[in-house]
């Protein structure tokens, strides 16, 4: 699959930094692959977050992106940082 502009949302926004919201059916690992958010290279600044939601038609992933680079076509963010990852109860 690949990015779709859609299902990126702005959840708040101050000072120059920006909270995320992205859900897709893509694998983590696609997701947070260098070049997968492209798209959005004018929207994304180093620092921004992105609150996931990542195989939404699989096994669910949820956790957090941090944009780690954006050179103004080339955006990377680091691995997901998992939330929820287990429960034991």
């Amino acid at each position: 699959m690949a990015y779709k502009s859609r299902d990126l949302s702005v959840i708040a926004y101050a000072n120059g930094f920006t909270l995320w919201h992205y859900t897709t059916t893509d694998a983590a690992a696609s997701v947070d692959t260098a070049g997968y958010f492209n798209e959005a290279a004018d929207m994304l600044r180093v620092g921004d977050m992105i609150l996931a939601n990542t195989d939404t038609d699989g096994t669910l992933s949820s956790g957090i992106l941090h944009v780690s680079s954006n050179t103004g076509s080339v955006v990377d963010v680091d691995d997901l940082t998992a939330i929820g990852s287990a429960d034991t109860d």
